[in-house]
């Protein structure tokens, strides 16, 4: 026997796992598809005459202002997190569509999809974005800001400068010993000194500072808004006060110690290059005086 065609619609309504209803004006459930036995614990019978408050639990307040939309006669499209009665949650799509007349709403239909699966997809995608702009702009070692953000920094740096008049300074700092450290206790106790020590500059660091590493034991200070080489030395000083403490790598007590060059926004450059380059010079002259010493770019 060939089935009516509303026979044929019907078993396909049935079978899809989206929900599928209509609401009267009075918000009185008028027709529901099988999915809401899934989604809500409810047959289609048992959706029958049910309100939607009801039905929605806490869930009606949320959507309350969909719902007056949809009697406004306005399609209401909104994202909906929904728990099923075997307790997991599925991330929703619900669509109200109203039925009107003569500018009259007689009630709307339902069309809610679970798009799960593309929620989930995107907060990968998202995470893999996020993690491959943290790879790109940090180091992989310390976490911190690598040479790229650097730049961007700096030059952020020198134009509030310009516009304060304030002075910006860039400090080349290069860990003294590091490689009598690696060559006597290995790469991994050096690399766990760095680390550590880049907690230390990451948590000395105030408003308008950023400590950025360039590779190996270099590290780069970034301080804004100094108005006087006096200050300069006080960022300097208490930065290497907080970082030079003791620390300890397979049990053995090792006391870092650091040379320091200095470069000045506007003395010493005008841009993020030039201002690096006579850190790193004065950063040179400051380890042939001997450990522990910082000198001011000329």
């Amino acid at each position: 026997m060939v089935q009516k065609p509303v026979e044929t619609a019907m078993k396909v309504i049935d079978h899809v796992d989206v929900l599928l209803g209509y609401w009267d004006s009075h918000l009185k459930c008028q027709f529901a598809n099988a999915a809401h036995e899934t989604w809500f614990g409810r047959s289609p019978g048992e959706m029958l005459g049910i309100s939607m408050k009801d039905l929605l639990g806490s869930l009606y307040e949320l959507n309350l202002p969909h719902i007056k939309g949809a009697l406004n006669g306005e399609v209401q499209v909104f994202e909906r997190d929904i728990s099923l009665p075997d307790g997991s949650t599925r991330h929703s799509l619900a669509c109200y569509f109203p039925d009107a007349s003569d500018g009259i709403v007689k009630g709307f239909s339902v069309q809610v999809t679970d798009v799960s699966k593309i929620k989930r997809l995107e907060i990968e995608l998202q995470t893999a974005k996020l993690k491959a702009e943290l790879l790109a702009t940090h180091d992989f070692l310390t976490g911190l800001p690598n040479r790229v953000l650097l730049m961007d920094r700096i030059s952020a740096a020198i134009s509030s400068a310009q516009k304060s008049c304030n002075l910006a300074v860039v400090v080349a700092i290069d860990l003294d010993r590091f490689k009598a450290i690696n060559d006597t206790y290995g790469h991994e106790c050096g690399d766990a000194v760095l680390r550590e020590l880049a907690v230390r500059m990451r948590q000395s660091l105030r408003d308008g500072e950023t400590i950025t590493r360039l590779g190996g034991d270099e590290f780069i200070f970034l301080a804004t808004g100094l108005d006087s080489v006096h200050e300069i030395q006080l960022a300097i000083i208490r930065l290497l006060d907080d970082i030079c403490q003791p620390l300890q790598c397979d049990g053995i007590i090792l006391d870092p110690s650091f040379s320091c060059g200095i470069a000045i926004f506007p003395t010493n450059g005008d841009s993020a290059t030039k201002l690096l380059t006579n850190a790193d010079r004065a950063l040179y002259r400051a380890k042939g005086l001997g450990e522990g010493r910082f000198v001011f770019a000329s």
